[in-house]
């Protein structure tokens, strides 16, 4: 294989002189990008749901690792809301099939995406002998705070969520909201909700998993974690890596975000994508 030089010359991007990986502005080779993987105790690997590309990324990126830690390796899923771990559990130690494990957990109603794109991952979790976790919280949660804030949640439903609820400080991030909650258009939800309830959501969302994660690694300080989550979840490390960073102490973290290949190619969005993760790992 050819090494790259990973050097960056702004303004010449010729495609036959391109790798499939970028960290602080200089494209590298596969080798390194190896070796930075399996120097990370914790991965956060994005994801554009509908993509295989971006799934392969992820299988890869955990084989790598696993290349380095053997099983003492947990991934998390957003796919999976944590009252489903049971379920999950079953699954990856052998005690029920795919098509129960799909079943009941209802996957096309809980998720949605082809189960398909993710099956090679969770293939490999049982192969291995990996742990599994279920990180996210049930989606009406999200959307009851969206409207109503946290006084609209249930007693029980408050149990479901991270036990502090810390709402990020990075503006880009915070910009970057405001344009998905923009997004929202003619929906009615943008009718019956405030941007700052939208944006107490997300914290929800991000430091439930966060906290999911944390909460694993402080007992289990041995493992290394990879977190399998929207590409939304990991951007400028402000969601869910600022959230377990903030919970967690001794841990060399990495994230990674998926990205279709024809940025490579286009200057300006280059230069914004590459502020998204440490590596942005581009996909056909």
């Amino acid at each position: 294989m050819k090494i790259i030089p990973i050097f960056f010359i702004p303004f010449v991007l010729f495609a036959s002189d391109m790798t499939d990986y970028y960290k602080k502005n200089k494209f590298i080779s596969q080798e390194k990008l190896e070796k930075t993987i399996k120097k990370a105790d914790i991965l956060y690997v994005g994801e554009q749901h509908d993509q295989k590309g971006s799934h392969e990324i992820q299988l890869k990126a955990i084989k790598t690792l696993y290349s380095k830690k053997g099983d003492k390796i947990c991934v998390g899923f957003e796919m999976l809301n944590k009252t489903l771990q049971p379920i999950l559990d079953e699954y990856i130690n052998g005690n029920i099939s795919e098509e129960e494990f799909l079943s009941k957990i209802d996957w096309k109603k809980e998720w949605g995406f082809d189960y398909n794109l993710y099956k090679p991952i969770f293939d490999f979790i049982k192969e291995k002998k990996l742990k599994a976790l279920a990180l996210n919280i049930p989606r009406k949660i999200v959307s009851k705070v969206a409207r109503g804030g946290l006084e609209s949640l249930t007693e029980e439903e408050k149990k479901l969520i991270a036990r502090e609820i810390k709402i990020t400080d990075n503006k880009k991030y915070i910009d970057y909201l405001k344009e998905t909650f923009s997004g929202h258009g003619d929906n009615p939800m943008n009718k019956i909700m405030t941007f700052e309830n939208y944006l107490l959501s997300m914290a929800v969302w991000n430091e439930t998993m966060g906290e999911g994660v944390s909460d694993f690694l402080n007992k289990n300080k041995d493992y290394s974690f990879v977190v399998i989550a929207g590409n939304g979840h990991i951007m400028y490390n402000a969601a869910i890596p600022r959230s377990v960073k903030e919970r967690t102490k001794g841990f060399n973290h990495l994230s990674v975000y998926t990205e279709k290949e024809e940025t490579k190619n286009d200057e300006k969005k280059l230069k914004e994508v590459s502020e998204y993760a440490d590596i942005i790992w581009f996909y056909k």
